[in-house]
């Protein structure tokens, strides 16, 4: 007996009449020519700027120069098997990211594809990496500080939420370093960390990953690599995509830190494109957008006001310089967008003063006024006081008899430089950088020597916990020292510099004949 197929067949026959039937348009072209991550592609003429498009193959790349005849794609997966006269279609989406709480705690790719073998990440939402920055009615006054956890930032040059700082220095001064130690810093606290390696080397980006598993909140972190190897359309689009996932915890009322190590390897990748796909070289050899893309990318970073949530986005991108040289294009236009930066020495970082921090050339435009009031009285005149230090130094190594005001100054910026000095990775809480510079600022550390300097710095932590649990807790809870307070904290500095004293002279600060 046949088996009964009504019930198969019915269902077949609902089915083909839930299909809407009629003829669809479907835009293709073709690929004309393909080499260095660029395709040029003809016959799409209803091409969007930045949208996505579709190879024959499976690969994927974004509509970058619309001419009359000819398409600029930038390929975002290899390239490796497209070849000319392969067909192409257009998706009619722009590039999105997957943004959401599943990102944190993961390394992706800039199109939020996972990198560390964790699954994949079931995101709340997709959003377009190319997003409008807030306008000036939706924003606030950046006055809440970022506690990076390093002396001589907080200390000189105060963060505050919304805030876009530049680091900038020569190849391999640490400027890495200081933005990974700012990420660390906020392992206690409150702001979700995102870091984005854009161009740099695999070994790079491992150790950086690696420092903030170990020594940072990696649950409260998102990292998106885009490696020296990754296709140039990655590169391009790392910085966008990254900031477009902080944009979604600012949006939501909370707080998040993007570093973007660097922009001046993003700055390249954008003149390899514009270069093959023929736009017109300027200065250097950069297409005349240079300077827009990174504006428009660093005004999205924002403190945004009470109506739209109160949420803040801090960016501190970095950027190389060459020899020191700070008046060259790249990191002017950086100079020029952001609202401060902090300027690496290769020098200084030769000599062994790390985080190697010029303090003549780096300024916070925001300044004191995000800065904790406890750390701004802490601190006082450390400012100018570190700098007549240093041009009194440069003038005594001519000789000459200084009189003994000059020789105190000699001698308490000894150990002002010396106080400022920081182990990488090993960020200070807001109670120890205010007890080490009340401890510097009240003469206390003039009668050591540089070496016990160097000791009361590391012993200073765990000194504090064991000895001023109220000035501990009175800190961390974001006030400010009453007298009681400040007593108790003097005496535990004042024991701690006692016990390190020695009697034998300084051999880092010699007597001056």
């Amino acid at each position: 007996m046949p088996p009964d197929t009504s019930d198969w067949f019915s269902t077949v026959k609902a089915a083909l009449n839930d299909v809407p039937l009629g003829p669809r348009a479907e835009h293709r072209g073709r690929v004309e020519e393909i080499g260095d991550g660029v395709a040029m592609i003809s016959g799409l003429r209803d091409v969007r700027l930045d949208e996505v498009l579709r190879f024959a193959g499976g690969q994927v790349g974004f509509a970058r120069v619309l001419d009359p005849d000819l398409i600029g794609c930038v390929m975002l997966d290899a390239a490796t098997d497209v070849e000319a006269g392969d067909m192409v279609s257009g998706t009619g989406e722009v590039v999105n990211v997957p943004v959401g709480e599943a990102l944190l705690g993961r390394i992706v790719d800039p199109l939020g594809r996972p990198l560390d073998g964790k699954g994949e990440i079931e995101a709340e939402a997709h959003l377009p990496i190319e997003r409008p920055a807030p306008s000036i009615i939706e924003r606030d006054l950046v006055t809440e500080p970022v506690q990076t956890g390093v002396v001589v930032v907080d200390t000189l040059f105060a963060l505050g939420r919304g805030q876009r700082e530049l680091i900038v220095g020569d190849h391999s001064t640490g400027k890495t370093t200081l933005a990974i130690d700012t990420l660390i810093a906020q392992r206690d606290s409150d702001v979700i960390c995102i870091y984005v390696a854009v161009g740099q080397k695999t070994s790079s980006v491992r150790r950086a990953i690696d420092a903030l598993q170990a020594q940072g909140n990696f649950e409260r972190c998102i990292v998106l690599v885009a490696g020296s190897a990754s296709a140039p359309g990655l590169q391009w689009i790392a910085p966008y995509a990254g900031m477009t996932m902080a944009e979604y915890f600012r949006d939501k009322g909370q707080h998040a830190l993007i570093v973007i190590d660097d922009l001046s390897k993003h700055a390249a990748t954008h003149r390899e494109i514009a270069l093959l796909t023929r736009q017109s070289p300027g200065r250097e050899a950069y297409p005349g957008d240079v300077f827009y893309i990174h504006s428009r990318l660093l005004e999205r970073a924002a403190k945004l006001s009470k109506a739209r949530g109160g949420g803040s986005l801090t960016a501190l991108p970095i950027a190389e310089t060459d020899s020191g040289n700070l008046s060259a294009y790249i990191p002017t236009n950086l100079i020029s967008i952001t609202d401060g930066q902090i300027v690496l020495d290769a020098a200084l970082f030769h000599q062994g003063q790390k985080p190697a921090v010029d303090v003549g050339l780096s300024v916070s435009r925001v300044g004191g006024k995000t800065q904790a009031p406890v750390l701004r009285k802490a601190a006082g005149t450390l400012r100018l006081d570190y700098a007549q230090f240093l041009e009194l130094e440069v003038f005594t190594r001519f000789g000459g008899m200084p009189d003994s005001r000059v020789r105190e100054q000699l001698t308490r910026g000894a150990r002002i430089r010396e106080a400022l000095r920081q182990p990488q990775h090993m960020p200070y809480r807001l109670v120890d950088e205010v007890a080490l510079m009340l401890a510097v600022q009240s003469g206390l550390l003039d009668a050591l020597p540089l070496s016990a300097v160097t000791t009361f710095r590391g012993a200073l932590p765990g000194a504090l916990n064991a000895e001023t649990t109220g000035a501990l807790n009175l800190l961390t809870a974001g006030g400010e020292l009453d007298a009681t307070s400040r007593e108790n904290l003097m005496a535990a500095l004042g024991r701690l510099a006692e016990t390190l004293s020695v009697e034998a002279k300084d051999p880092a600060v010699p007597e001056i004949q």
